[in-house]
């Protein structure tokens, strides 16, 4: 049975049964290879993208348990600009190997979005499911608060 999801703003039509993993929809059916696939039981966050504006592991999200809207890292942003976030990421140097990063960026923005200026603490709780084998947690959490920071600016 085809199910119907909005993802980054469009439609998609997708034909595979209900209980394949939404990761496996997003990477092998639509090519979006942005949400990374880690370690496969939602542990390490990699595969985080948003449903309903909500960070979620996709690789425990079955096709026919989505709910809403999904947002994958391709869509957090405009096609003329980066979200505050990856603009961040950038100037702060975060990235070593960079596996991890979009489902970082995608943890992080749920965070600036039910708390625009959070503490260090709030920020290592909110990111604590989140895992970086290369251990840039501290530029993480630099680039989290330079986002912040920047997000708090625009608005004013």
């Amino acid at each position: 049975m085809a199910t119907t999801l909005t993802i980054n703003g469009s439609d998609h039509r997708i034909d595979a049964p209900d209980d394949t993993p939404l990761l496996w929809i997003l990477r092998d059916e639509l090519g979006m290879t942005g949400t990374k696939f880690g370690c496969g039981v939602g542990s390490c966050g990699a595969c985080t993208v948003h449903i309903d504006g909500e960070a979620m592991r996709s690789c425990q999200v079955a096709l026919g348990d989505v709910w809403g809207d999904v947002t994958t890292i391709e869509g957090l942003g405009t096609p003329d600009a980066m979200h505050a976030l990856q603009a961040a990421w950038l100037r702060n140097q975060v990235a070593q190997c960079g596996y991890c990063q979009s489902g970082q960026i995608m943890q992080a923005a749920d965070l600036l979005s039910q708390n625009p200026d959070p503490t260090d603490d709030e920020i290592d709780a909110a990111m604590s499911g989140n895992l970086c084998r290369c251990g840039t947690y501290s530029r993480i959490r630099a680039a989290i608060r330079d986002a912040a920071t920047q997000m708090r600016e625009e608005v004013l």
